[in-house]
């Protein structure tokens, strides 16, 4: 078949082709398993075991489609993060989200031929795949997929709510507080901590995210961290106080100091390095982010 596919099998009496890519290795479910990560009964849907799909694995830094290929499925994630971006015509990539556990990737795909932008993935990731000439002969099927298609595009509608919101802030801190606790929030919707944050993502994706200089980001992450809100080692960030952090990000200010009613803490030495911090603000993310 065209576009690196091949036939896996056939669902069961209703020709709803499977689909693999060659260059990545691939497991077998069915449709339950995805009415399952997207929190819809599988129940809704008595039929959905009987319709196979795909779950396509991937390494961390491979590619599941490239900005201006064609559209050929639409991806949901099982497991793992994912980056989506654009690029100019100068080479800069523009990070554009990221995307989690029952989150959805390729959704254009329903509405256009081709991906207006690409996607990698940021750790070893799984991903059902859903091939677009099967969608709506599927949905017509199984009402099931309905729900989870409706549930995919809100989900995309609010992420893109959350970076509106995070853009709108004008103070860099804020940005960075703002994108926290999205994050947490997030994490905690995929059943894991709130507080203790394990970055996928490089400080320049996340700048680049942010709009603003990676350089900004860990002073950033330095202010935060000094002013008692993260412990950030490496990659790894723990939010020691989730409620502060969130009233700070609803600063709306332009110019942030020093939060009122928070003890400015200055650290003997930034973690991992062992030197002593020098500045008025430690820069733990100038180690702690590094891509």
């Amino acid at each position: 078949m065209s576009h690196g596919f091949e036939l896996l099998h056939q669902g069961k009496d209703q020709g709803i082709s499977v689909l693999q890519r060659r260059s990545g290795a691939v497991e077998r479910h069915s449709l339950a398993d995805l009415l399952r990560l997207m929190g819809i009964e599988a129940s809704a849907a008595p039929d959905a075991e009987a319709y196979p799909l795909t779950m396509r694995q991937l390494h961390a830094g491979a590619p599941l489609f490239h900005e201006g290929t064609a559209a050929e499925a639409i991806y949901f994630v099982s497991v793992g993060m994912f980056k989506s971006f654009s690029t100019a015509e100068d080479g800069y990539e523009q990070v554009l989200g990221f995307s989690a556990r029952g989150e959805v990737l390729g959704l254009d795909a329903i509405c256009g031929s081709h991906h207006p932008t690409g996607a990698v993935a940021l750790e070893d990731a799984r991903v059902f795949v859903v091939p677009v000439r099967d969608v709506f002969a599927l949905g017509n099927r199984v009402p099931g997929l309905d729900r989870v298609l409706h549930v995919a595009a809100s989900r995309q509608l609010a992420q893109r709510g959350d970076i509106a919101d995070v853009m709108a802030a004008v103070a860099a801190e804020v940005r960075l507080a703002r994108f926290l606790v999205q994050l947490s929030a997030r994490m905690g919707a995929c059943g894991q901590s709130t507080r203790r944050l394990l970055l996928r993502m490089s400080r320049r994706d996340i700048a680049s995210h942010l709009g603003v200089a990676h350089e900004t980001v860990s002073r950033s992450f330095g202010a935060l961290a000094d002013w008692g809100y993260l412990r950030v080692n490496y990659r790894e960030v723990e939010i020691c106080d989730l409620d502060a952090l969130k009233a700070f990000a609803r600063c709306t200010r332009g110019l942030v100091e020093e939060p009122p009613g928070r003890t400015r803490r200055r650290l003997a030495a930034v973690q991992g390095t062992g030197r002593r911090a020098a500045g008025p603000l430690i820069e733990p993310a100038a180690v702690v982010a590094a891509a």
